[in-house]
């Protein structure tokens, strides 16, 4: 949008005249002059503002080129999982192994009738054996070059179910097996005969204690914070 706004400016000019005795006479001449003003919607840009911003967006992109090619350049984690060690899946030996064991079984198997009980025991056995070396495929287990599944214990959380799984079940099973039997000397102590009821179990208070003992581990801790778990005078 442009606005053009006339105004009218005087100018003074100096002519002076020297006739006889010097006098000045200023001549006045008026001139016209036109003043323009453009008024646009755009913003006026500076020059050295628009050189720095181009500046800074220059390091920018060279600090950022300079980290993904450093990001790039960096060695990537290994694809093998555990060395030596082979998914079961994929082992050959494992593989080899298993039809050893099943030949072996079938081999067995043309000495009985094939409706005989031996022979029966034998088939189940046959198909036990094929389950059995699928699931170890299926899990993930992996195998060495004997073609024997390896456990892995170094705490890596792919292979929990092989061990800490296992290790935690197994420590919850011993510990309620040790909190019945615990519970079920402390119920006696205080019988007449408490020898004889070590000899001849009491059934119905070992079933009682025997479902009581699914929550042994919060039983413990309570005992442990009343101060019961561990007898006084010993």
């Amino acid at each position: 949008m442009s606005l053009t706004i006339p105004t009218y400016l005087s100018k003074p000019t100096f002519n002076p005249k020297l006739i006889g005795t010097p006098t000045l006479k200023p001549r006045f001449t008026t001139t016209t002059t036109t003043t323009t003003i453009q008024c646009s919607t755009t913003p006026t840009t500076n020059t050295s503002s628009s050189s720095s911003s181009s500046s800074s967006d220059l390091k920018i992109f060279s600090t950022a080129l300079a980290l993904s090619s450093i990001l790039l350049s960096a060695p990537l984690p290994a694809t093998a999982d555990i060395s030596g060690l082979t998914p079961c899946k994929d082992s050959k030996q494992f593989a080899k192994r298993e039809k050893q064991q099943i030949k072996k079984l079938e081999s067995s198997l043309k000495l009985y009738a094939p409706d005989s009980a031996p022979a029966l025991a034998i088939n189940a056995t046959v198909e036990k054996t094929k389950r059995r070396f699928e699931n170890y495929g299926k899990q993930g287990l992996l195998c060495g070059s004997d073609g024997l599944p390896h456990l892995i214990v170094s705490g890596d959380q792919r292979h929990w179910g092989e061990f800490i799984t296992p290790g935690v079940l197994f420590l919850y099973i011993a510990g309620w097996i040790g909190w019945v039997g615990r519970s079920y000397l402390i119920a006696i102590r205080d019988e007449k005969k408490p020898t004889q009821k070590e000899i001849i179990i009491d059934v119905p208070l070992a079933s009682r204690l025997l479902f009581k003992g699914f929550s042994w581990p919060i039983a413990a801790y309570r005992e442990f914070l009343n101060g019961e778990l561990v007898a006084k005078d010993v």
